[in-house]
């Protein structure tokens, strides 16, 4: 498996740079979602066309997740699920708030991820009983009360912007504030989590069913030793309608917040 993390490594690496050789000064002038597909679709395309022949290369029989928005999780063998431009609203309007993200399923559980940041200079990578690595050294989440933490969170994805998930988000914003130093949305989901792996953040929450960006950070928090579950405290899956990652201690209080919701 180390092997395949360093290559994993090394391709998103190379796509990255690219990548950000690429990336405007300025916004791109799309006055419209089917303007700023377009401007996407010519950047993302061929990163994921490179992302996908690397690391077909690292694993010739695993399968590919072609579809970043798929909500089904195949239960059988091993895939790569992957996104290339992790971030996309904030690459096309020229913020360094994006990512690639790699991860390898295996019958439908991640055993390696790694989200990679470009114009941060971060790597976060895990592996299943392999614990989480920050730019190659160990990392863990730091121990926090609730009302010492800087929070983050995200929308429901676009498909999954049902009415239910979008008043579990607003109402969830709206119980969480009271009770930290900060709520923050930093960009990438993906990488939202690695940093709550990481000890930057302290926790983030998000409700709608997103495993094609969830489960990356699912791993490397879970690794790093951090609390993985739904909003009701029970374990994490793919098809669950909430996500929590969150520090030792943080966590129930969190969800005694939400609970509320």
């Amino acid at each position: 498996m180390d092997d395949i993390l360093t290559g994993a490594e090394a391709a998103l690496r190379e796509v990255g740079a690219r990548l950000a050789a690429r990336q405007p000064a300025e916004p791109v002038d799309a006055a419209t979602p089917e303007q700023a597909h377009a401007a996407f679709e010519a950047i993302d395309r061929p990163a994921g066309e490179l992302l996908r022949e690397r690391l077909t290369a690292l694993r010739p029989g695993a399968g590919w997740l072609d579809d970043e928005w798929a909500q089904d999780v195949p239960r059988d063998g091993e895939w790569w699920l992957c996104d290339a431009t992790d971030g996309a609203v904030q690459y096309l309007s020229a913020l360094p708030q994006w990512a690639l993200t790699a991860t390898l399923l295996r019958d439908g559980k991640p055993v390696l991820a790694v989200v990679h940041a470009p114009l941060a200079g971060t790597t976060h990578t895990a592996t299943a009983g392999g614990g989480t690595r920050l730019n190659g050294r160990r990392c863990a989440p730091r121990p926090r009360t609730l009302a010492a933490a800087v929070a983050a969170t995200s929308q429901p994805p676009l498909i999954a912007r049902d009415p239910r998930a979008l008043h579990a988000a607003g109402a969830s914003l709206t119980a969480v504030l009271p009770h930290v130093l900060a709520v923050r949305n930093l960009g990438p989901t993906s990488l939202q989590i690695a940093q709550v792996a990481s000890g930057h953040l302290a926790l983030f929450w998000q409700y709608g069913p997103d495993p094609a960006n969830l489960l990356p950070g699912a791993l490397l928090a879970a690794e790093a030793g951090a609390a993985v579950t739904d909003a009701e405290g029970r374990p994490w899956t793919p098809a669950a309608p909430s996500f929590v990652a969150a520090a030792p201690g943080v966590h129930a209080e969190l969800l005694d917040v939400l609970r509320t919701v």
